[in-house]
């Protein structure tokens, strides 16, 4: 069955200042790669951007309404990292459609991938760390409308700790929360996943699989998921500039095929987004995100 792909070119239109941290060219570059490898126009879905009054039934009201008319305080808009522009807000409405796009999707087929998404940072009443909006824990509660999904598990292995995702899932015990990340990076104070492992600094990569499979396997003996989110983010990479971890793209590939790997055991239905990647070499970026692609058999 063929795998869906979630995108939209808004993903990558964001105006910001120069020298900006966050590498908005990223995911028009993943698109860019998977069709110049072969995989054709046809297979990507487009996103319709999520309404206010949706975001609102998860999310503080004020926060939502404040955050989408930009009145959200200057310090407030500081600790998210954006420059507030209505833009933004399209970009972000959109970019959480479409992991809930790519939830529903993976239900259908089994598995889907957006090219944007993992918005972990974002809490019920806040944003923080380039995120609005929590994509994650709102796909879940998309799966869980569907009557075969009541158990969600969220495997979060970007390498900073899913703090808004642990926090907002805490009194959820129909979702699992799965955090493997660097001990000694943002952000500085952790919330309470279902399981948390911090990793030192300049971990590498059998150490890093080794931790993987040995989560995965403690998940097993406490969760029967339904469904499983995936939050791929490739700033564990060797080469990221704000990880500190020592992981190839070899064990970024590994470690994608792992999580698969656990979906397909399972027989469960899986939805993947590339979390965060801060490379500034964007050619070198979009090379270590798709290893994701890979992993999944989107491309060979």
């Amino acid at each position: 069955m063929t795998t869906p792909l979630v995108f939209h070119p808004i993903y990558s239109q964001l105006d910001l200042p120069e020298r900006h941290r966050f590498p908005i060219e990223k995911y028009v570059g993943i698109r860019d790669e998977l069709l110049s490898r072969g995989v054709e126009a046809s297979r990507f879905v487009t996103p319709t951007p999520v309404n206010l009054s949706f975001l609102s039934a998860y999310y503080d009201p004020g926060y939502v309404d404040a955050l989408s008319t930009g009145t959200l305080d200057k310090k407030a808009m500081r600790r998210i990292g954006f420059p507030w522009s209505q833009q933004l807000i399209e970009r972000t409405r959109t970019a959480v459609a479409g992991t809930c796009l790519t939830a529903n999707l993976a239900l259908e087929h089994g598995k889907a991938l957006n090219l944007t998404g993992g918005y972990h940072h974002a809490f019920a009443d806040f944003g923080s760390g380039f995120c609005l909006f929590n994509d994650l824990y709102l796909a879940a509660k998309t799966m869980q409308q569907t009557p075969s999904v009541e158990n969600v598990l969220i495997v979060d292995l970007d390498v900073h700790q899913g703090d808004g995702t642990a926090k907002l899932a805490e009194n959820d015990r129909d979702i699992f929360t799965l955090s493997i990340h660097g001990e000694k990076n943002f952000p500085h104070r952790k919330q309470r996943s279902d399981i948390d492992i911090g990793l030192d600094k300049g971990t590498e990569d059998d150490e890093y699989l080794t931790t993987l499979e040995q989560a995965l396997t403690m998940v097993m003996r406490q969760f029967q998921p339904d469904a499983i989110i995936y939050d791929a983010g490739v700033d564990v990479h060797v080469n990221d500039d704000l990880g500190h971890l020592h992981i190839s793209t070899q064990g970024v590939y590994e470690r994608d095929t792992q999580v698969f790997a656990l979906a397909e055991r399972l027989g469960v239905p899986i939805a993947a987004v590339i979390g965060g990647g801060y490379q500034r070499d964007i050619a070198a970026l979009v090379d270590v995100h798709i290893q994701l692609y890979r992993a999944a058999g989107v491309i060979d």
